[in-house]
């Protein structure tokens, strides 16, 4: 996901003279393309995330397009303040990106995961929260951040995520995309557990259950059209994704469903729980263990269908 969205920085920076990269020290030899094409178009802040935000206001204030960019709950949680005042006090036209979200860098242990970031920025005003699935999503977020007129939080996995997409999908900002249609179930996904959601899909389908899957990839503004086609044609929606249970997607969908009571469909939220993960382990095995695999999805699926 990281490799496509380094790829699409570069074709903009062409496109977007106004573009400006911003690096907390990272990706140094993934955006080398993008600094020989564009080297005063190019800083590196180091280790000073906070800093970062505070001269990314500062570009889009000049009528820059600054894109500031390092890993998830560095440029997140640790510069919250900046990006509330600095940024959306302000409601400028900055993409802060945060990459290996959730729990891509679960090796590294708490400090590296990112299960709470989008219940932090989507709480704050002006800001437009992205989640893409995998590489050709992340490529159509970038393009579609750059024309909103305000903040916006791109919310990217690592690398290696597989493609759920052949081809670049039809893709606008707070609009879902939906994969497979369904009759009994609906499955919502935001950023990169799409790919689980798919085969979940497919082992339901293969279990005798009709599953929809929908690429959810904004989470704020929600595709209010959608959630209530979905929840007047399904028997349950199911919302998915590597972020805690509590405010993130399935958060912003039950505070959505609680001023639009569902004639028809109950939600089931499947995300982390309200806790840290202590234990270490590859992005597979967090997985297995917090119960975000395919399998345990259907199965949680299944349980609430009947």
């Amino acid at each position: 996901m990281r490799d496509a969205f380094a790829a699409e920085l570069t074709v903009l920076g062409g496109e977007c003279r106004e573009l400006v990269f911003l690096s907390g020290d990272i990706g140094n030899r993934l955006y080398d393309k993008y600094k020989e094409q564009y080297p005063d178009r190019f800083l590196n802040c180091g280790v000073a995330e906070a800093n970062m935000i505070g001269m990314a206001a500062g570009l889009a204030l000049c009528g820059l397009r600054p894109v500031a960019y390092t890993i998830t709950p560095f440029i997140t949680t640790r510069c919250l303040e900046q990006i509330r005042v600095d940024l959306c006090y302000h409601n400028l036209p900055a993409i802060v990106v945060g990459v290996g979200a959730g729990l891509s860098y679960a090796t590294l242990g708490g400090t590296h995961h990112a299960c709470e970031d989008i219940a932090f920025l989507r709480v704050l005003p002006h800001m437009t929260v992205i989640c893409p699935g995998d590489a050709w999503e992340a490529r159509a977020a970038l393009r579609g951040a750059l024309e909103v007129d305000g903040p916006v939080y791109i919310r990217l996995g690592k690398k290696g995520e597989p493609k759920v997409h052949e081809r670049a999908p039809s893709f606008a900002v707070g609009k879902g995309i939906v994969l497979h249609e369904g009759k009994d179930a609906c499955l919502l996904s935001t950023g990169n557990t799409l790919p689980i959601a798919v085969a979940a899909g497919e082992k339901l389908k293969a279990g005798g259950v009709s599953a929809g899957v929908v690429s959810l990839h904004t989470v704020k503004p929600l595709d209010e059209e959608l959630l209530s086609e979905v929840f007047a044609r399904y028997r349950v929606v199911v919302t998915i994704e590597e972020h805690s249970r509590i405010g993130g997607l399935g958060g912003a969908v039950a505070e959505w469903l609680a001023d639009h009571p569902a004639p028809k469909a109950r939600l089931l939220r499947i995300g982390t729980p309200d806790a840290f993960f202590h234990e270490a382990g590859e992005q597979e095995y967090a997985r297995e263990k917090l119960g975000l695999t395919s399998q345990a999805i259907a199965e949680k699926t299944l349980a609430a269908l009947r």
